[in-house]
């Protein structure tokens, strides 16, 4: 062990170096940060650093009126294509139930054979492999379909899990915030974004439903039509975008969804005013490029959460899939509808049921009592190490030192977000991260009580005390790891810092420590160790 190949040295020197850099931004000032090439901080959490706190919930009865409007287009649909066509009328929503009724009342056990072919069994958890919809046969043809228990549970507990992927990418697009969201019971949604102090733009950002649709404007309904009211079934009457806009008329029929998006992006128009351009799906691609070739001349509405935010005049064919929409927007504005599609629409609207702001007073003071726990700890440590080993325990101490500067620099690296969790598990790993070194020290004494040498004693102390300190370790990041895989919150601070604190005291305890006595020995050749 005393026979340290070079690759170790200059791993250990890379390493501690590298560590010094990323984390040297930590405790520096601003004006000092900015002229280094490695600028990025650790991310402070809600706890720390202060910021918005929302409880969301999510609207379990407008859930269920879609979904069922749905199934009641699904049924019509699927009793067409039966051999021979069965033909059903009223097709709609009412009392809770997606409902029919066929013409043909003696039709009816072939239709609710046809209709199965609609049911998904319940995947898993509650009700696993129960129908999500039972059918139920009324007076004159008539057939209801509505959610089971089971079936209503699936899909509110599929809409929440929905309704986090799509928050993320709203509020957090590029991966690199450290914004918490997280369910929280059946139907609700956490979500805390440290650093946040305007909960007003983050509820825009979350509080659209962001549904956008295309469709063909009604130029046959004049506006004195539109405001007498005197508008046929086939269409329906939209709103402006803003207040000032007017009210459009426009076919029911649904052309294109923001599902058919592929990308939006922010830009600007041949006027220098803020759009949102975007490119469709092939499928979509396909669709746009017939719709627009079929209806030279006239009016396409592009509708966002049942409001017009654009309706042009199709000047020419677009054949490319892509397009443009234009409006009275700031850029900033044109920039959130970009995200807002880009992440999609929310299954079901959301509503807020609690607003906090957390100031960043409590955050410093918990900042503070850490730092003065996590002093009181190493100087403890440190105490301990010097008395209990002397010489041996200084380079105990010295590694300490390089371990808590690489876990610093991983947490700062990977954008891992410190919350007060995340300081006592900081204290922890101080307080454990000289384990290693025990082992290794007190294998040290007993091979020299046996009577061998200071190289022979050192040597075994390195490689008969590593397969226990393997093992340890090994344990500890395997419940950290649990405790990340199914924590929320706080206790994935805790995980991370706990993880990362274990890895490094191993390289440290290991190779670090082992370096410096090497060198040690090497320079004074002692007859007896100093411990």
């Amino acid at each position: 062990m005393l026979q340290l190949a070079p690759w170790r040295v200059i791993l250990v020197l890379i390493a501690t170096i590298t560590s010094l850099i990323i984390a040297a931004p930590n405790v520096l000032p601003e004006n000092i940060r900015q002229m280094l090439p490695f600028q990025r901080t650790i991310n402070l959490g809600l706890d720390l650093r202060g910021g918005s706190h929302l409880l969301l919930e999510v609207d379990g009865a407008t859930l269920e009126r879609q979904r069922l409007a749905q199934i009641s287009q699904a049924m019509g649909q699927e009793l067409r294509r039966a051999e021979p066509a069965i033909r059903p009328t009223g097709v709609g929503v009412q009392d809770g139930a997606a409902r029919l009724r066929l013409t043909d009342p003696a039709e009816m056990s072939r239709a609710l054979r046809a209709l199965q072919n609609i049911v998904e069994p319940i995947g898993g958890g509650f009700g696993a492999g129960q129908p999500n919809i039972a059918f139920t046969q009324g007076a004159e043809g008539l057939i209801e379909a509505r959610f089971t228990d089971a079936g209503r549970t699936q899909m509110l507990r599929d809409a929440v899990s929905q309704s986090i992927e799509v928050l993320r990418q709203r509020i957090d697009p590029t991966g690199t915030a450290e914004v918490a969201i997280t369910r929280q019971g059946a139907d609700r949604i956490v979500v805390q974004a440290p650093g946040e102090q305007d909960p007003e733009s983050l509820k825009r950002r979350i509080g659209q439903t962001a549904a956008m649709t295309f469709h063909m404007v009604d130029e046959t309904v004049t506006a004195e039509d539109a405001e007498l009211g005197r508008i046929p079934p086939t269409s329906m009457l939209l709103p402006g975008f803003t207040p000032d806009e007017p009210a459009v008329v426009v076919e029911r029929q649904v052309r294109l969804t923001g599902d058919d998006l592929q990308r939006s992006r922010a830009g600007f128009d041949q006027n220098s005013r803020p759009s949102v351009d975007f490119t469709m799906k092939p499928r979509g691609a396909r669709i746009f490029a017939d719709i627009t070739t079929r209806n030279l001349n006239k009016r396409f509405a592009i509708a966002l959460d049942g409001k017009v935010l654009t309706a042009p005049v199709i000047q020419s064919p677009i054949i490319g899939g892509s397009g443009q929409i234009t409006g009275r927007f700031t850029s900033e504005e044109a920039q959130e509808l970009a995200v807002l599609l880009n992440a999609g629409a929310l299954p079901a609207p959301l509503t807020i049921e609690e607003q906090r702001t957390v100031g960043a007073e409590l955050g410093q003071d918990a900042i503070n009592a850490g730092a003065i726990a996590g002093i009181a700890a190493t100087v403890m440590i440190l105490a301990f190490m010097l008395l209990s080993y002397g010489l041996f325990g200084l380079f105990a101490c010295i590694a300490l030192v390089v371990n808590f500067t690489m876990i610093i620099a991983g947490m700062t690296l990977i954008g891992a977000t410190l919350t007060l969790p995340g300081i006592a598990g900081i204290i922890l790993t101080i307080a454990i991260a000289v384990d290693a070194n025990v082992l290794i020290y007190e294998r040290m004494r007993d091979e020299q009580r046996m009577g061998r040498g200071p190289a022979l004693a050192i040597d075994a102390g390195f490689g008969r005390a590593m397969v226990t300190i393997i093992d340890a370790n090994l344990t500890t990041i395997l419940a950290a790891v649990i405790l990340f895989a199914f924590g929320v919150g706080p206790v994935r601070g805790f995980a991370w810092t706990l993880t990362i604190g274990t890895i490094t005291s191993v390289f440290t305890a290991v190779l670090v420590t082992q370096i410096l006595i090497a060198w040690w020995f090497r320079a004074t050749r002692p007859k007896a160790l100093p411990m």
